[in-house]
């Protein structure tokens, strides 16, 4: 009685919780948080300090008492406590401050080629915050309702959703993911390969930040039609003396490249798996990019002229999944056999 209370008043609830964000998607208000997936602590007393932006504006200017973490590593939870912590916060946020206690059903959208004992890490941090009932979605197939495509069709779409540490590839059909890869590489390995550039070509020493920020201003997987240049700015490892360095967006799709690479690679080996009559299907109506990798300049040129197949980037890429968790749950009968076989999903009663 008392949890059909609280579900009375709770909002249902979808979550895109990825390693570099996290979005939460309200029934009737639509997305109403898109926030960095960092918390700040303090080591001294272990309490959280700041969730989201204001923790991220943090990483990498803290003192020695104050850590600033990613509990999200590789789109799988590294720190349980800390993900527990954001998705409380998250939940107690989009709720009326009236209600002390909200019991929301909520989706959450995971990597395709998680463990079960990822899975359920994943189920237990929504319940611990205050779930009612979570289940999972696979974010390619999230990605993929999100962005319009028709799952439920007896024909093959392909989406590919680039997010700050997986690539996920994948086939749907007929409401569920016929062939998927998996990869662990994204925005975040791109960052690394250009402050790895930057020690080696330059023996200049940056943050990965710095290096997201350029990644953002100037990076691009197929050669633009005007190059353009901005600045590393670091210390020298020679001399330990800040230094600053103009580069060209030509060098840092150099850099970026061997990412790049891995994901085109990765999309030809699902394209090889893939039945021949679904392959059919995706050359007629092409392949969809999701996630913020899908921003990437240059990146649906660099796909199409690997695979021989239009390339078509999302609207919006950043919130397909989180939209496709809003989706299913409006209508879940019509989705339920998108979603992961549930396992464990209720809080004991």
């Amino acid at each position: 009685m008392i949890d059909g209370v609280f579900g009375l008043f709770s909002r249902d609830i979808g979550i895109d919780l990825g390693t570099a964000n996290t979005l939460v998607w309200v029934r009737g208000r639509g997305i109403v948080i898109a926030e960095p997936s960092v918390v700040a602590k303090d080591l001294r007393t272990g309490a959280p300090l700041a969730i989201g932006a204001e923790a991220k504006r943090m990483v990498g200017r803290t003192p020695a008492s104050i850590v600033a973490i990613r509990p999200l590593k590789d789109g799988v939870i590294s720190d349980f406590d800390m993900t527990e912590l954001m998705l409380t916060h998250y939940i107690r946020k989009v709720h009326d401050r009236t209600l002390l206690f909200p019991r929301p059903r909520v989706i959450v959208g995971i990597p395709s080629g998680v463990t079960e004992v990822e899975k359920r890490a994943v189920q237990d941090a929504a319940l611990s915050a205050g779930a009612r009932w979570c289940r999972l979605v696979e974010e390619p197939m999230a990605a993929a309702i999100g962005a319009g495509l028709p799952v439920n069709e007896p024909s093959g779409s392909m989406v590919v959703d680039i997010g700050g540490g997986t690539t996920e590839v994948a086939v749907t059909s007929l409401g569920g993911i016929v062939v998927s890869r998996s990869i662990r590489i994204g925005g975040d390995e791109m960052d690394a390969d250009i402050v790895a550039y930057a020690r080696r070509e330059f023996n200049l020493l940056m943050g990965e930040r710095t290096a997201e920020d350029i990644k953002i201003e100037i990076g691009s997987a197929y050669p633009l039609d005007e190059e353009v240049s901005t600045f590393f700015r670091g210390r020298d490892l020679l001399t330990g003396l800040p230094r600053s360095i103009e580069v060209t967006s030509a060098q840092i799709r150099e850099a970026i490249e061997p990412s790049v690479e891995s994901i085109v690679d990765a999309i030809k080996l699902t394209i090889e798996e893939t039945p021949p009559e679904l392959v059919a299907d995706v050359m007629d109506q092409g392949i969809y990019l999701a996630g913020g990798g899908a921003l990437l300049r240059g990146l649906d040129a660099r796909v199409s002229e690997a695979t021989q197949m239009a390339v078509h980037v999302a609207e919006d890429p950043l919130t397909c999944v989180v939209r496709g968790c809003g989706k299913i749950l409006e209508d879940l009968e019509q989705f339920d056999r998108s979603l992961v076989m549930e396992t464990y999903a209720e809080v004991p009663r």
